[in-house]
């Protein structure tokens, strides 16, 4: 027979047991912490605000889904402000505080080439939704991943559609030299512009942040042969105004551009000035959209209240998506084998399109819509992966 002693022990050791044996479940469904950074101040709210509540979205449904590995995922989110020092700060309460097992962020290369040696430093797998430098894994490493095609490829589909559906053999450049995103994708489209039989007639810049743009309309008003389109690498703070600009000063001419315009600030503030503008980005957003596209709308719409604002929501949606995928095929929350598998990422369905990595290649190949001002309103003007694309 027990002594009193003996049995207060005993349950005492069953009362632990049991305790142990509850917590088990509890351990195994702690969240999987993915890093989320956005610049939803500064000038790159427009496009990052959006892209953070797709990611919400997201991982909603992952969760409600049954998680990942059995575990929810739980995106630790920070307004990095469009500032590299903030973006530094943040980066480290990720890594250091947070224990993150890979991070999600930007919509813009400057803002990943501010992160990137830190994430590169911790072997920390990086997917940004929005950035579109081709260049961003050999500059920073193998931890880099995209998850929208890279400028190269949209600059050349803008220069097919101006050549063959505008028919504008001749061109009139501006470029915003103030950020990699603008300086890039002109470059870029240079390349596949005259590779395509174009001409440039003219070339004039400006730096992201300037207000007025006399100067540079000056320029192409006095231009000795009249250019058919001028293409305008901008981003989405300023094109508004130039096009406003523009037509003020009586030029009618089609603007071309890239996924910087893809932001209501197009409309917002460029009015009845935008129309005649065609712009490269990853959907198509609206009215005719894709049964795939117009899912996402329906979801995000129940979400938030409102339609997607522009593309940049679907591309945060997609990376999200790609990186739970990827932790679920490494079968372990372990950064380097997730980095491993998001490099043998194949055939994964997004909203923007299909996702797969060639060996050493950590930007998929996409095709990609072009957007058209037609009324104030915007359309599907076309889509297309590009016949010629200018390396890296």
């Amino acid at each position: 027979m027990l002594t009193l002693s003996r049995r207060r022990t005993l349950a005492l050791g069953l009362s632990a047991a049991a305790l142990l044996l509850h917590a088990g479940p509890a351990l195994a469904a702690d969240p999987i912490k993915i890093g989320y950074s956005a610049n939803l101040t500064g000038v790159q709210a427009s496009l990052d605000g959006p892209m953070l509540n797709g990611a919400k979205l997201a991982a909603q449904e992952i969760n409600a889904a049954g998680g990942v590995l059995g575990r929810p995922i739980e995106l630790v989110t920070y307004d990095s402000k469009s500032d590299a020092t903030v973006i530094s700060t943040v980066a480290s309460q990720m890594i250091d505080s947070d224990k993150v097992v890979g991070i999600v962020g930007f919509a813009d290369s400057d803002s990943v080439l501010a992160i990137g040696p830190q994430v590169q430093k911790a072997e920390i797998p990086f997917v940004t939704p929005g950035a579109t430098s081709p260049k961003l894994p050999a500059q920073l490493g193998n931890e880099v991943f995209l998850a929208a095609f890279g400028d190269n490829v949209q600059a050349a589909v803008g220069a097919e559609f101006a050549l063959k559906t505008l028919n504008a053999k001749t061109c009139y450049l501006l470029t915003d030299i103030g950020t990699e995103y603008t300086t890039l994708l002109s470059d870029y489209f240079v390349k596949a512009y005259e590779h395509g039989g174009g001409k440039i007639v003219g070339k004039e810049s400006y730096k992201i942040g300037d207000k007025t743009f006399t100067a540079q309309i000056a320029k192409i008003k006095a231009l000795p042969e009249k250019p058919a389109f001028i293409y305008a690498a901008a981003n989405a703070e300023e094109i508004g105004l130039i096009l406003k600009q523009l037509r003020q000063a009586g030029i009618t001419l089609p603007v071309v551009g890239g996924d910087g315009y893809d932001t209501p600030l197009l409309l917002q503030v460029g009015g009845e000035a935008a129309n005649d503008t065609y712009f490269t980005t990853h959907a198509f957003i609206g009215d005719g959209a894709s049964a795939k596209v117009k899912a996402f709308m329906d979801a995000y719409q129940k979400a938030y209240n409102t339609v997607p604002e522009n593309a940049f929501a679907a591309l945060g949606y997609d990376a999200v998506k790609l990186m739970a995928d990827a932790i679920k095929r490494a079968g372990a929350p372990e950064p380097a084998k997730i980095r491993d598998a998001l490099a043998a990422t194949s055939g994964l369905d997004g909203v923007t399109g299909t996702i797969t990595y060639r060996p050493n290649v950590s930007v998929p190949d996409k095709s990609v819509s072009v957007i058209g001002v037609k009324g104030g309103k915007l359309t599907l003007a076309g889509e297309a992966a590009p016949s010629f694309v200018a390396e890296p």
